[in-house]
């Protein structure tokens, strides 16, 4: 039996932070030296400005951190107070504080508050601490000063990375994927949204699984236990590598079972592409309206929140143009910035309801700070599951209370866009027109003769055809009209003569 570690045998605190800081120190000189500085002179080669690379910049507006002190006497017992931190390696300030600004929306998204926010401008991340020793070291102070008990980093870290960083400011550590798995988690509602996710994290953690001392070791039994391997059972297999068998058997299930839910979305999919029915996608970026504009055009009564990722599940609605035809729209999940590509892959059954449209929506949020940012984030995903062959409508959103002059500016560099307002309506019929105009038409003319015993045909041409001409004479109903090839074969015994 291993002895007890006793008091005396343990080196104090004292000495662990003496001994951590003394080799942090080591690392920083080393890692200074490859960078190119040269002592006494400012040249570091062809990297960044000393004067950048030694800035820990703040971050102003980033505290969620309520005024109401009952609130905060309440939900203080709840939320996790995070601290959140990035590096800076291209584009300009605002675009690195703009995402900084939506890592903090995520991080209230998840329930979380957030103290604070520190930006580094480096080449690249620091392969060790993410941030570099010393502004690690730093960061720990501020997470001391501001009493946070989580570190967000806007990025996704290696394994080595989050627990090198965890071992310097002595909290813990996520990054933006396990943020944005863990809004995900509890926003999924469905079945097929819950175990997509799922899939997702499982994904995530398998390569992170971690242990520490005696819980990671060898399990053995009988006289292998005592040293004695004849005639013993042998090793067995360490708890790392159970919870890593167990993860996989869960993977596989969930795979198998999103295939066959799969199915049953291909199925539903191919009943409405039998009957004719075009399709309309809603696609773009998360809080962007979609929702709200899907409500507004069929009054489907989807759930509208201010918030990011607020519905996850797909939603299909009917609905009809002002020529009568009938159409579907889906509204699809939202996409964000570095959207984990474990949640591309499971969601992509649902995003496929995007590649399989015949007209797809864009939605853009024109009162964002980056509009064009938005709309580059969605085509990069839209790239990944196959959907940049459907024929794409940018909609400007929030037009109500967007900049004028950044709502003309993409109107003008974007082909196929139009601005609206979900929440007041405005610019809704000129959009109804327009999807009228660019969904596919009826192309084969018939002129024919339907018995009124035959009323189902003559509803199925109202709602599938383009309807030239009605006339109702002695024998049935006279109708010019354009159709699709399925509904011509079902009325070639009806065509009018003469």
């Amino acid at each position: 039996m291993t002895e007890p570690l006793h008091d005396h045998d343990a080196p104090s605190d004292d000495a662990i932070d003496a001994t951590i800081d003394r080799v942090l120190s080591r690392r920083a000189q080393a890692l200074a030296e490859d960078d190119g500085f040269i002592d006494g002179g400012g040249y570091d080669g062809d990297q960044l400005d000393r004067e950048e690379r030694s800035a820990l910049r703040r971050v102003q507006g980033l505290s969620t951190e309520m005024e109401d002190i009952s609130e905060v006497e309440y939900r203080q017992l709840r939320l996790e107070r995070v601290v959140l931190a990035a590096v800076w390696t291209q584009g300009s300030v605002e675009d690195a504080e703009n995402s900084m600004r939506e890592l903090a929306a995520l991080a209230e998204t998840a329930g979380s508050e957030v103290l604070e926010g520190v930006l580094q401008r480096r080449q690249n991340p620091d392969p060790g601490t993410y941030l570099g020793s010393g502004k690690a070291l730093e960061l720990r102070d501020i997470v001391v000063a501001q009493g946070a008990d989580t570190v967000v980093c806007d990025t996704e870290l290696s394994p080595s990375q989050r627990r090198a960083l965890e071992d310097v400011v002595k909290v813990k550590v996520i990054d933006r994927t396990a943020l944005i798995l863990d809004i995900f988690a509890q926003h999924a509602q469905s079945r097929e949204g819950r175990a997509q996710v799922e899939l997702a994290q499982l994904q995530y953690l398998l390569p992170r699984l971690r242990g520490w001392g005696e819980s990671m070791s060898r399990q053995a039994g009988g006289q292998a236990a005592g040293g004695q391997g004849m005639g013993s059972r042998g090793p067995g297999e360490t708890k790392i590598e159970l919870d890593r068998r167990r993860i996989n058997t869960r993977i596989a299930k969930l795979k198998r079972d999103i295939a066959g839910m799969k199915t049953h979305r291909d199925t539903k999919r191919s009943s409405r592409r039998s009957n004719g029915t075009p399709s309309v996608a809603i696609a773009g970026y998360t809080n962007a309206g979609k929702s709200t504009l899907l409500n507004r055009l069929t009054h489907a009564g989807v759930l509208v929140d201010n918030q990011l990722f607020a519905t996850l599940d797909t939603t299909v609605r009917r609905s009809e143009t002002v020529d009568g035809r009938e159409y579907t729209l889906a509204d699809t999940v939202g996409f964000v910035r570095e959207l984990p590509p474990q949640l591309v892959e499971a969601f992509r059954s649902t995003l496929e309801e995007v590649g399989e449209a015949d007209l797809l929506l864009h939605v853009v949020d024109g009162s964002h700070p980056d509009p064009e940012g938005q709309i580059s984030a969605v085509r990069s995903v839209l790239t990944d599951v196959d959907a940049t062959d459907v024929k794409e409508v940018i909609v400007i959103n929030k037009a109500d209370v967007a900049d004028p002059e950044v709502v003309d500016r993409i109107l003008l560099h974007e082909k196929h866009s139009i601005a609206v307002s979900a929440r007041t309506g405005k610019g809704i019929p000129e959009l109804l027109a327009l999807i009228a105009e660019e969904l596919p038409k009826p192309d084969i003319d018939v002129e024919v003769l339907v018995p009124y015993a035959r009323g189902d045909l003559v509803s199925r041409l109202h709602d599938e055809a383009e309807i030239l001409s009605e006339d109702h004479v002695a024998d049935g109903t006279l109708v010019h009209a354009r159709v699709n090839p399925d509904l011509a074969s079902e009325l070639t015994p009806f065509a009018a003569v003469g």
